[in-house]
């Protein structure tokens, strides 16, 4: 009897293996085999790391072998088994590889094709036909859509992270307990003590070091050491946490009526102010979207306050982006004045305070949680609904979209929503994030996704003009590697090829008509006609989900660990007049220490990289299994590594070393 070798590999992960039975029936072109029990006498199988390899004996020819079934009956008690691949050895000694990289929970069963992609129209038998369909119609059963709130871009329909499906949970939900994860933090940066002392003023600037953790010789003691000067203000514009508002101004908005008398003397070239706005060295900041947000109101014992300020930022001489106005309000008048780096030292300082506290807000809520968590997980969604495991296109993703909904899911669980963590410490909790993000939705478009074009529509993309703009550059570099580019041609050998493939136009209209629930303004393409097209969709979905995202969340606590430099709510109004202000109303107005100890647990956690963390080129699960794509891959990492090189050589000796575009230190997906 002819017989076949089936080697079967358990995941590493915790809990991965089983006591439970398992079967396994090759499906070939001209038969099917018995359903067989893999088990060797005297023997544990299927433990957590295993390879165990077992016989599968036919009575006849059974063909190409086109599917592999698996499954699984209990035992004693139910044990959910995770997978990772299936090969078999034919009698004629050929080596089929089956992907898997699933959990089998309960009495369930797995149906897998072999490693090499297929686009929907290459499949001609009605076997893999339906085999396909079959697992769409499962998944979007399993993975529905729903309002977390209304205008929101859509999430996953599960409550808490223990609702989700087992494919997509974290392997600890220990790990990524937020509640745990920030008194720990707390606890490890030693400010237990400071935790509960809510309405308890700081004594003055330096009394905030004693929650600050003094790491020599890093970013963070620097910021606590020049955070008051103005070159230390501008420069977090360009390569601070929230690199993605500074612009070019072409012309003086009305509502913010700057003069030249105001500002001449920050000026350095011997230009009015218009010209030299005309000469392209005039940028502007303007945090309006956070106009008419609703101030966090859940602790009665105390007050607080947001702005929604408009900063005017001047390159000088020496290329050194520096503020030379800055109006706390949207509407100018004589109760909103603008306040100059001539005025006041403490009118100043509280002024850009202001806007640094309005930049966190604006960071947190916007360019963190709405442009890369929420975007990432409606990719992701819907690639679960529309790609089989078979698309080339959810094997190039399906790294990228890795714990992202269980992230998100845990956000809504205890972070974000009502009477979360996110209510302790900042002025937009309590209901105000959520006006922000509905506010802030209105202008997400998919062109805004993309990287050239973001820096593009913001005047900002001359290296010439900024030269210190490091975000930008680093963000090119990544943004333009072939990778996404070698795979689609692998499988696309024309613009035809794309058009004709229902899953991928599925998939993207998915995004636009379910994800974005077809808003008008969101400009989301509902349908692809040319490979250029479809290679820019998937790098826009794999950028947002690795490199931006790991640009705007693990500088935070590089930046914002310095209370002062980054408050999380301000406990008196903005100033309506100058003359105003001193030391005890700016330490007066920053952060409690109670909140101040929640901001800076909450910084610390969410910059921390995940255990085992697989960074931008890390594959280790094997989706593809085709050589082109793995010398794909291999070209991928060679170009990461000289990109990573190239950034290690320009920080070299910089005080401000900007690294979180470096590809060594992006993670695959948003799972912080």
């Amino acid at each position: 009897m002819p017989s076949y070798t089936v080697t079967v590999a358990t995941g590493n992960q915790w809990f991965a293996g089983t006591d439970d039975y398992i079967y396994i029936t090759l499906v070939g072109t001209e038969s099917c085999s018995e359903r067989t029990l893999l088990d060797k006498p005297l023997y544990n199988d299927f433990e957590r790391g295993a390879v165990d390899s077992y016989e599968v004996r036919v009575g006849e020819n059974l063909g190409d072998i086109v599917l592999v079934k698996i499954e699984k009956k209990k035992y004693w008690v139910q044990d959910d088994w995770y997978c990772r691949y299936i090969t078999v050895k034919t009698p004629s000694g050929d080596y089929l590889e089956f992907p898997c990289f699933c959990w089998l929970v309960n009495d369930k069963e797995v149906v897998l094709r072999d490693g090499r992609a297929h686009l929907p129209q290459d499949d001609k038998t009605s076997l893999v036909k339906q085999h396909r369909q079959k697992e769409l119609d499962g998944r979007r059963k399993t993975y529905r859509w729903r309002e977390w709130q209304p205008g929101f871009p859509m999430s996953i329909d599960a409550n808490r992270h223990k609702d989700l499906p087992r494919d997509i949970q974290f392997d600890s939900e220990k790990g990524v307990d937020f509640i745990l994860n920030y008194s720990k933090a707390i606890e490890n940066l030693f400010v237990n003590q400071f935790m509960h002392m809510f309405q308890s003023s700081w004594s003055d600037f330096s009394d905030f070091e004693k929650i600050f953790v003094r790491i020599k010789n890093t970013i963070s003691e620097y910021v606590m050491q020049h955070w008051k000067e103005d070159f230390m203000f501008g420069y977090q514009f360009l390569n601070g946490c929230n690199p993605v508002l500074i612009r070019k101004c072409k012309k003086l908005p009305d509502k913010f009526p700057v003069t030249h008398e105001m500002v001449a003397v920050s000026l350095e070239r011997e230009l009015t102010l218009e010209e030299e706005i005309e000469a392209g060295n005039i940028y502007i900041v303007d945090y309006e979207v956070l106009d008419g947000i609703t101030p966090n109101s859940t602790d009665p014992c105390t007050l607080q306050y947001l702005a929604a300020p408009i900063c005017l930022l001047y390159k000088n001489a020496h290329n050194k982006i520096m503020p030379i106005a800055i109006q706390l309000g949207q509407v100018p008048g004589e109760d909103n004045p603008i306040f100059l780096p001539t005025d006041g030292q403490y009118d100043w300082l509280l002024a850009k305070i202001w806007v640094r506290s309005s930049d966190f807000h604006h960071h947190q809520t916007i360019t963190h949680l709405l442009r890369t968590h929420l975007m990432t997980e409606v990719f992701g969604i819907a690639m679960f609904r529309q790609l089989p495991a078979v698309h080339p296109a959810f094997k190039l993703l399906i790294p990228h979209i890795r714990f992202t909904i269980a992230i998100n899911t845990k956000a809504r669980e205890q972070l974000i929503c009502e009477c979360g963590i996110f209510d302790k410490a900042n002025a937009t909790g309590g209901g105000g994030h959520v006006q922000m993000v509905q506010r802030a939705v209105k202008t997400l478009t998919f062109r805004s996704l993309c990287f050239p074009d973001m820096i593009k529509s913001r005047d900002v993309d001359s290296k010439e003009e900024l030269p210190t703009y490091f975000y930008r550059d680093d963000g090119y570099k990544v943004f333009s590697t072939e990778f996404v580019s070698d795979v689609v041609n692998i499988y696309y050998t024309s613009d035809e090829r794309v058009q004709g493939d229902e899953e991928i136009q599925a998939f993207v209209k998915d995004v636009c008509s379910f994800g974005m629930q077809d808003l008008d303004y969101c400009e989301f393409p509902k349908s692809l006609k040319t490979r250029e097209e479809l290679i820019e969709y998937l790098t826009v979905i794999i950028f947002t989900a690795s490199a931006q995202h790991a640009a705007v969340n693990f500088g935070q606590y590089d930046w914002c660990s310095w209370i002062p430099n980054a408050p999380s709510t301000m406990r008196k109004p903005p100033p309506n007049k100058k003359g105003l202000a001193n030391v005890n109303l700016i330490v007066e107005s920053l952060p409690d220490r109670g909140r101040s100890s929640w901001h800076l647990g909450a910084v610390w956690a969410l910059s921390q990289y995940q255990e085992n963390e697989l960074y931008l080129g890390m594959y280790p699960d094997e989706h593809f299994t085709e050589k082109p794509v793995k010398d794909a891959m291999a070209k991928f990492r060679t170009e990461l590594a000289e990109i990573t090189s190239s950034i290690k050589k320009r920080n070299e000796g910089k005080k401000l070393p900007y690294y979180n575009m470096s590809p060594d230190k992006i993670p695959n997906s948003v799972a912080v």
